[in-house]
């Protein structure tokens, strides 16, 4: 049985509270949200925080509001399950609730929270084991260790971004709301994270993600399309974020194409991009957007599923999440 380690357990009532003790006690120090990764995590010595702050009882992070100019803010610790089933959220961003309803199982989105997704651990083939069979073959630079196991002459690690909802929200440029020691700070969602297997995120350690802003729903349209092995539980290996807005003739003024599973943040298909400004969405442009979109899906052996297949399988995917926008 994996047990986990010895902890403090804190339960502040305020972001300003729990950002406090984060501050206090530094690198020891954790936050939790639903606990569905973080613990797991812990249980395995991935992560093991001597003083882990939970979010329960910080009742601004709990709601949906709907801001006046048509953005909806939600709150870091709202429930993967409640956005899933909001009916003003389902209308007004389909792609979103879409991307929601692909984390995982019910049972786990009862418990997890949006915050807690788009702040996923990266994960990795030779990552994502026991301490012990870690310990077996040597432990790996994301943890304990000083290489690489997927690219064993890299100098970097190669763990990746697994997020169902972090392709799509960079894709929409929603905004995230930061809260620290020097006070709250928003910044586009797509600035939150970095192509790195270990230092995936850019925010401070200390930092609280207290909301998630989405757009107004005008103007645009987004999709998600996840690939993974079980439809009903599997982390996606390839998961495409579509965003594109049209002028009234139907022509593209901007797309974002972000590629999930795929590398250690959501990469962007620049090319794809390029190709689909300034034309309409036929079938040609789109099959074309999503053929440009196999050099940056750089796969490596570090998840699940053939390397090969599944670099070829990401200009289908890009191409039915375009056809999804149109």
């Amino acid at each position: 049985m994996l047990r986990l380690p010895t902890f403090t357990y804190h339960r502040p009532k305020t972001a300003t509270e729990a950002v406090a003790i984060a501050c206090q006690h530094g690198k020891a120090a954790m936050y939790v949200a639903g606990g569905t990764d973080l613990y797991p995590n812990m249980k395995r010595r991935h992560q093991a925080p001597t003083q882990v702050i939970s979010l329960q009882d910080v009742p601004g992070l709990h709601a949906i509001d709907w801001l006046p100019d048509g953005r909806c803010a939600i709150g870091s610790m709202v429930k993967l399950s409640k956005l899933e089933h909001d009916a003003k959220v389902k209308a007004a961003h389909p792609a979103f609730a879409h991307a929601v309803r692909e984390i995982s199982t019910p049972l786990l989105r009862n418990m997890g929270t949006i915050g807690g997704n788009l702040l996923l651990d990266t994960r990795c083939t030779y990552y994502d084991q026991t301490h012990e069979w870690r310990e077996s073959i040597d432990f790996c630079m994301k943890k304990d260790g000083a290489i690489c196991w997927v690219a064993p002459g890299s100098p970097r690690c190669w763990a990746v971004q697994s997020s169902d909802t972090v392709p799509l929200v960079c894709a929409m440029e929603a905004e995230v709301e930061l809260v620290g020691r020097d006070g709250v700070r928003t910044i586009k969602a797509g600035d939150l994270y970095r192509d790195d297997g270990i230092q995936y995120l850019t925010k401070k350690p200390e930092e609280l993600l207290t909301r998630l802003i989405l757009p107004a729903p005008t103007g645009w349209k987004a999709s998600y399309l996840k690939l993974r092995r079980r439809d009903t539980y599997d982390f996606p290996v390839l998961g495409v974020g579509a965003c594109v807005w049209t002028d009234a003739a139907g022509t593209v003024t901007k797309a974002n194409v972000r590629l999930g599973g795929a590398g250690s943040y959501a990469i962007p298909a620049t090319e794809s991009e390029k190709l689909l400004v300034g034309n309409k969405l036929t079938d040609e442009l789109v099959a074309a957007a999503g053929s440009a979109a196999m050099k940056p899906a750089r796969t490596m052996d570090n998840t699940d599923l053939d390397v090969y297949w599944r670099r070829k399988v990401a200009p289908v995917y890009v191409a039915r999440a375009l056809l999804a926008c149109r």
